[in-house]
């Protein structure tokens, strides 16, 4: 809750005088301790008294906080005031109550009301001014609300909030608001894509592109065709992009993901687009969103690094046409130890002998007898699948090149990712979302985990009321 500071309101004063309130509020906690701690020492339960001493001290606060707002009428300046919604004026129709959610608990504000006659609508200017309008949460507690909407689920939130802060937020409530507030989120994505100056460009930038499935409604699903055995789908895909930097090296000289430099851009969306369409791809712009903010493409090096899914080479060819794209190795090693089980059976030594073969040719960029290996094999379909998909990338594949010049050849920062930005919040046991509902929590949460709450909460806060 933001306080004037206008010396003419005296900023929480009573009778013009700024220490008034500080001194009744202080007698007022005082006396309220007192009457709590009033035992012998050795009887105390001391957590007992914290927590009552606590709760009593934001109940006095919240009184004294609530009575100076309500003997202030400043919010009434008139007769008419200009419509929010319309060009009409909207006339003054008294005060009204409603009881606000705050973090020193339940509190009853008296405030100024508006209506415009000409569209219908009402509003409270207080409510703008206090940053209070279209919720009974405070700005505070919206902003712990958001927190623990990105990290748990809803009911959990509820758990936290109430056992950690005594702030009783229904669950169902802690799930609207923590959507709305990802939803603006959404909105500020777009909206700002000033690059990070903040520190250093680091000469390389590794960029990643992966996309996980989310169990939704069955709304959300009708004429969906997916992987279940009926051609049905469980789930939409979330398409996410990753930006790193790798400056570290560890024991071997292997690249190291630098502490703090990731950060995270997911979405629901669409990565195709025709040779006819005159935009991006939604989830393309994403990726050229991400890479302003990041400033990928002043760096002296970038590299796109991804699993063998045409649509994320397509972006990184039409966005990025200089940048060095890189197959995950051990995506291919995946594939490779596929191929090793349809030949030789799962767990056999013949098995795990001709895959380690192979991806040690893989490894030393020898591509060509990888693919000669396989080539002996034709009449297996897993053979012949992992054939093509290796002579279909075997420009990304060149590992003994890439680990020579000191680059980066596996994509576990952006599947890392895919876990923790997506799995660990919105693929728990019996969650289903609607799209909009998990595009907004995955806002929130990329938000939160790419360490850009804050900036996004100062944005939200110096935006013009209405």
């Amino acid at each position: 809750m933001r306080l004037a500071t206008d010396p003419r309101r005296g900023c929480l004063a009573r009778d013009g005088k700024k220490k008034g309130f500080k001194e009744i509020f202080t007698v007022e906690i005082l006396s309220e301790i007192d009457e709590l701690v009033g035992a012998p020492i050795d009887g105390w339960d001391f957590e007992a008294i914290e927590v009552a001493a606590r709760r009593e001290a934001l109940r006095v606060a919240s009184l004294a906080v609530a009575r100076r707002l309500n003997a202030d009428d400043s919010d009434h300046p008139g007769a008419y005031l200009p419509c929010r919604r319309c060009a009409g004026q909207a006339r003054y129709a008294g005060r009204r109550e409603k009881v606000f959610t705050t973090a020193l608990g339940q509190m009853t504000l008296n405030r100024a009301y508006y209506h415009c006659e000409h569209c219908g609508a009402g509003f409270c200017p207080r409510d703008g001014t206090l940053s209070l309008e279209g919720s009974y949460l405070s700005p505070h507690v919206l902003r712990m609300v958001g927190i623990v909407g990105a990290r748990v689920s809803f009911e959990e939130g509820h758990d936290l909030l109430y056992k950690l802060a005594g702030i009783d937020v229904p669950t169902t409530e802690v799930e609207r608001e923590a959507e709305r507030l990802g939803c603006q989120i959404v909105e500020d994505e777009r909206r700002v894509t000033d690059p990070d100056t903040s520190g250093e460009l680091p000469p390389t930038l590794y960029m990643g592109l992966d996309g996980t499935g989310v169990p939704m409604r069955a709304s959300e699903l009708v004429d969906r065709h997916g992987k279940q055995h009926d051609g049905s789908s469980k789930t939409r895909e979330v398409k996410l992009v990753t930006v790193w930097s790798a400056q570290g090296r560890d024991k071997e000289g292997a690249p190291v993901r630098d502490e703090g430099s990731v950060t995270y851009s997911a979405a629901i969306e669409s990565a195709a687009s025709r040779d006819t369409d005159k935009d991006l791809s939604l989830f393309a712009q994403r990726v050229g969103r991400e890479a302003a903010r990041r400033r990928f493409e002043q760096a002296g090096r970038r590299v796109v690094l991804g699993d063998g899914a045409t649509w994320i080479w397509n972006i990184a060819t039409e966005l990025f046409p200089g940048a060095i794209q890189i197959v995950d190795r051990f995506h291919v090693n995946e594939h490779l130890g596929t191929v090793g089980k349809a030949l030789y059976g799962p767990g056999t030594d013949l098995a795990e002998r001709w895959t380690h073969e192979r991806c040690t040719e893989l490894k030393a960029g020898k591509i060509d007898a990888v693919l000669a290996g396989l080539s002996a094999h034709f009449s297996v379909k897993e053979a012949r699948d992992c054939h093509n998909y290796i002579k279909t990338n075997r420009d990304r594949m060149r590992y003994d090149q890439f680990h020579a010049a000191g680059l980066c050849t596996s994509s576990a920062v952006v599947e890392s990712g895919c876990k923790r930005v997506i799995a660990m919040r919105l693929k728990q046991g019996g969650m289903f979302w609607t799209v909009g509902g998990a595009n907004a929590i995955t806002a929130l949460r990329c938000c939160c985990l790419s360490g850009r709450f804050e900036d996004f909460w100062e944005r939200r806060a110096l935006r013009p009321a209405g």
